[in-house]
């Protein structure tokens, strides 16, 4: 599946999310008795900065047409990707106000409130997007943690991994 192709289903049946630009990877998810796709979702490097370089990916878009247990399914199938490739763990972040059924049904961990309604509008970077509320930060952890990660910043207090994952998150 391309870019393109995921953007296209994104557009069209999202309630609140735009496409994206960039991903590390995407798939899709064919309904068999429908002969249609019923479901994408775009996996990307972290948005939050700390996170990145960490062997930690994000699902920006899990987007489905309603049919039943396809975000179950496409949550599965990106964390057993990431876990191919070797990455540590996956994020994601839902609004509060969803349950977040599916990724506990796919084996995630949320943390409610983990990050704050706030507006991604600066002035170095303006943008038109508004603030959707607070959002439940969901980790799946795939494999022990690496050593050899690069040293962190001196400059800033270090923080456990597992425990910026698990609570308010990176700096």
């Amino acid at each position: 599946m391309t870019l393109d192709q995921a953007n296209a289903f994104v557009e069209k049946h999202h309630r609140h999310h735009d496409p994206v630009t960039v991903c590390r990877w995407r798939h899709g998810l064919w309904d068999t008795s429908r002969n249609c796709l019923c479901g994408v979702a775009i996996v990307e490097s972290p948005k939050a900065r700390g996170f990145d370089e960490q062997r930690v990916v994000e699902v920006s878009r899990c987007c489905t047409d309603g049919t039943p247990n396809a975000c179950s399914m496409l949550y599965g199938a990106a964390a057993r990707v990431a876990q191919a490739l070797g990455y540590y763990a996956i994020i994601t972040y839902t609004l509060d106000a969803e349950a977040g059924a599916s990724l506990r049904g796919a084996g995630w961990w949320g943390v409610r409130e983990a990050v704050e309604e706030r507006s991604w509008n600066t002035p170095s970077r303006p943008r038109n997007t508004p603030s959707l509320g607070s959002k439940t930060r969901w980790v799946r952890f795939l494999s022990n943690y690496p050593e050899d990660l690069p040293e962190p910043d001196e400059e800033v207090e270090p923080e456990l991994p597992l425990h910026s994952l698990m609570t308010g998150g990176a700096r």
